[in-house]
């Protein structure tokens, strides 16, 4: 029987062969959450009088929600989930210096043809780098810290082949908003997205992770790259570590497929208020733009600052413009590469490692009437700050043009 990367992932941490539609109780090798989920997770360990964890080290804790902490309550609980933490011996905790959650599972964990699962609903990211990883509630999550176990309905297998090379200003968020303006947003549901790369190299990890992100969006149970030459080498240049690949069998079958030519796609946008309202960046040109965020675990990656940079060097934005690379490891690259220096002299707000502006909680709240460019991942009433404030989504080369004139810009169109 021939598989696919879905049932061949699944198959392992069940033990069994399996098949879409199948129930099945799975390992995981990765078990994670942050502060604003982690009190909740710890909360029905309490209750439950089961405070013991399967194995310490693969349970993953990061601050960046609310992080450093904007308000009382919100220190309060981090100080609680550091003496959960300190108390369990647990040795990956990344506290509010280190990053956003779903990117330090990247950068240091996520593997390919693993099992992950963490509380937070953009776990989808780690499909980067070919693992199957998942979203799931404080309940769950805390079952999977207890046992090392949860189940799953195997999902259909859907095929996306990426194919040519992507143009100057093409990133990974213009492939996720060509998917969900095509499929639109309800459509994946019950499926797993497997991406085949025919140019790996063509399509960087920072792009992978752009487009596993928003898997969530497109309502897939996850979003996986089909791991290749890009991903080996990834994880030997970021962590030092030689991995072996998990693909899919030749002949494998899939419930559907689809082809994106990347050199055909233009810059995109999400119109308010739902991811799959996709336009172009040109259709939408000319609406003036009160803040523009660049960053979040959907693009605060190196090449997304390296386009911002290329940009706005030498420019003065012309609206706000709140830049936060989404760990430390890429902030300290991008200041290395001088791309903070350019965002800075361009008058931009820059920090890292903090979600902030993205559910607005902090450090770049959306005021009523207002219009935002983000590049982070939901554009619905009220999740940037106010419910009468619109956001627009966009890939870093529209947001970092749109900073430079005050308007939304397509990049090709800024001198």
């Amino acid at each position: 029987m021939t598989g696919t990367l879905t049932e061949k992932i699944l198959s392992r941490a069940s033990g069994k062969t399996v098949s879409p539609g199948d129930v099945i109780e799975a390992k995981t090798d990765i078990v994670a959450f942050h502060d604003l989920t982690g009190y909740h997770v710890i909360e029905v360990m309490e209750k439950a009088n089961m405070m013991k964890i399967f194995d310490k080290t693969k349970i993953v804790v990061a601050f960046d929600h609310l992080a450093p902490p904007p308000d009382v309550r919100s220190a309060e609980i981090q100080g609680n989930i550091r003496k959960f933490v300190k108390e369990m011996r647990l040795p990956n905790f990344h506290d509010i210096n280190v990053g956003i959650l779903h990117e330090l599972l990247i950068e240091q964990y996520a593997l390919p043809g693993q099992v992950i699962v963490a509380a937070d609903s953009h776990t989808t990211t780690s499909g980067a780098v070919g693992a199957f990883a998942q979203g799931m509630g404080a309940s769950d999550v805390a079952a999977a810290v207890i046992t090392g176990k949860t189940w799953l309905v195997v999902p259909q297998p859907f095929k996306v082949t990426l194919k040519g090379n992507p143009g100057k200003w093409i990133n990974g968020k213009d492939v996720a908003l060509e998917l969900l303006g095509k499929f639109k947003a309800d459509y994946f549901n019950g499926m797993s997205i497997e991406v085949h790369v025919q140019n790996p190299k063509a399509f960087p990890m920072d792009y992978r992770a752009t487009v596993s992100n928003m898997g969530i969006e497109m309502n897939a149970d996850a979003l996986m790259f089909v791991p290749d030459v890009e991903t080996k080498d990834y994880i030997k240049t970021m962590r030092g570590k030689e991995v072996e690949l998990v693909t899919p069998d030749p002949g494998a079958k899939y419930l559907d497929e689809y082809t994106i030519e990347l050199d055909k796609l233009e810059p995109l946008v999400a119109a308010p208020y739902s991811v799959d309202n996709v336009k172009t960046a040109r259709e939408e040109s000319k609406v003036p733009v009160d803040q523009v965020y660049i960053g979040s675990c959907t693009n605060g990656r190196l090449s997304d600052f390296r386009i911002a940079s290329e940009i706005l060097k030498g420019k003065k934005v012309k609206t706000r413009c709140i830049a936060i690379p989404s760990s430390y490891t890429m902030f300290k690259q991008a200041m290395e590469m001088g791309y903070i220096e350019d965002l800075v002299n361009a008058g931009c707000v820059v920090t890292y490692g903090t979600c902030g502006p993205c559910l607005g909680g902090h450090f770049g709240v959306a005021g009523p009437g207002e219009v935002i460019v983000s590049t982070s991942s939901r554009n619905f009433r009220g999740r940037m700050g106010s419910n009468e404030a619109k956001v627009y989504l966009s890939g870093p080369s529209v947001a970092a043009a749109s900073a430079a004139t005050g308007y939304i810009t397509d990049p090709r169109d800024v001198q």
